[in-house]
């Protein structure tokens, strides 16, 4: 059981604000915000290369806390500034033709789908939308049927921007393995809300961020890639962190997953991330699962049994993440109105997940994202805030 005292008096965030704003970016506890703040020091009075230098070992460290915290090795772990740019890592090693096709849900994210149709543009790649169940999430039979010689990649995200459904990951992971097809899995939204095991899973590529629920800095992701993988990716990028510059006209890259990383980052920030990582294991990913999994549950059915309230949350299994709309009030106003009052949500448009919202025909909706440390007294306050408008 979670001690959520102790997790509060962790989070000097919560003395001033109800935050449900996690799925965007949650409130760092003091260690991971000490961690960074003291490394920053250090560079400030020692300078940046030396400080590097003598903190090496930590920095290698979170290789290996990053690969517990999702069951893989720590040579499959390459660092990021954002789970977009871990997952652009590994999408835009991909090489594909005309004709190719790649698989992926209706609640794709935005950036990953413009991501499709800016290579479809050029190479003349299929971009297909598999069907939901009923219930909301993927439809892996559907999934199963629409795999042919042509299809690429598979890629879809485990628990989308604009609702609290989660996908059946592995699932997708057994239609994937069975057709020999890569599987590359979003999982901005899952890692630090749920336990996360890649083997598992059965995904080939996983990208995910720090900020969201992992409760890490901002500016600050990671890529995993199987080691089956590795060879059949080309990195967009190379310097001389991701290869060997070997002879006059030859370089060698990397034999692990940092291939995909360049030589700059901030030493803090990954530092940080690791901190953070630590900071959720040492809680438990199961414990945290099932306080986000029933506070997520209670704020639906307190919102639902007001009038003018609608939650638009589908999916057989739903997390930490509510969205619901009020009659007679824009998604900002509402969040506006809710900031005033010192508590955060977040709303979310039909831009950022286009084929869901427009099937479903919905507008704006407000986003509260609950994570451990809330209470449920927050949610009480939150539910009277959004009645009273």
């Amino acid at each position: 059981m979670i001690d959520i005292a102790a997790v509060r008096a962790d989070t000097p965030g919560t003395a001033f604000v109800a935050h449900f704003n996690n799925a965007g970016a949650s409130l760092m506890p003091r260690p991971v915000l000490e961690t960074i703040t003291g490394y920053l020091n250090e560079e400030s009075l020692f300078g940046g290369y030396e400080t590097a230098d003598a903190f090496d070992a930590d920095l290698e460290a979170v290789y290996g806390t990053l690969a517990r915290l999702i069951g893989a090795d720590p040579s499959e772990i390459a660092l990021a500034d954002s789970a977009t740019r871990a997952w652009d890592l590994a999408f835009t090693a991909m090489r594909f033709a005309e004709g190719d096709r790649i698989l992926t849900t209706t609640s794709e994210y935005a950036s990953n789908v413009i991501a499709f149709l800016q290579v479809a543009e050029r190479t003349g790649l299929i971009v297909d939308v598999v069907p939901d169940r009923p219930t909301g999430e993927i439809d892996v039979d559907a999934l199963d049927s629409m795999i042919d010689d042509r299809v690429r990649l598979i890629a879809i995200n485990h628990v989308p921007t604009n609702g609290g459904l989660v996908n059946p990951a592995a699932e997708v992971g057994r239609v994937s393995n069975a057709h020999g097809v890569p599987y590359l899995l979003d999982a901005c939204q899952s890692v630090g809300q749920m336990p996360i095991d890649v083997g598992e899973i059965g995904c080939d590529l996983l990208s995910t961020t720090s900020r969201k629920f992992l409760r890490g800095p901002r500016g600050a992701g990671f890529l995993y890639v199987s080691p089956a993988m590795l060879d059949q990716l080309d990195p967009a990028v190379l310097d001389l962190h991701g290869a060997r510059w070997e002879a006059r006209d030859r370089y060698e890259m990397r034999a692990d997953a940092r291939r995909f990383e360049l030589w700059e980052r901030s030493p803090a920030l990954v530092l940080g991330v690791g901190r953070a990582a630590a900071y959720a294991m040492d809680i438990g990913l199961k414990a945290i699962w099932e306080r986000v999994s029933m506070l997520g549950e209670k704020l639906r059915m307190a919102l639902s049994a007001e009038g003018g309230v609608t939650v638009r949350d589908i999916g057989t299994v739903r997390g930490a993440i509510v969205t619901f709309t009020v009659d007679g009030h824009e998604a900002g106003a509402v969040k506006a109105a809710l900031h005033a009052q010192s508590i955060n949500v977040s709303t979310v448009t039909p831009y950022s997940a286009r084929f869901d919202m427009e099937a479903r025909g919905l507008p704006n909706l407000v986003r509260a994202s609950v994570h451990y440390f809330n209470s449920e007294d927050e949610i009480d306050r939150l539910v009277a805030a959004v009645t009273a408008l």
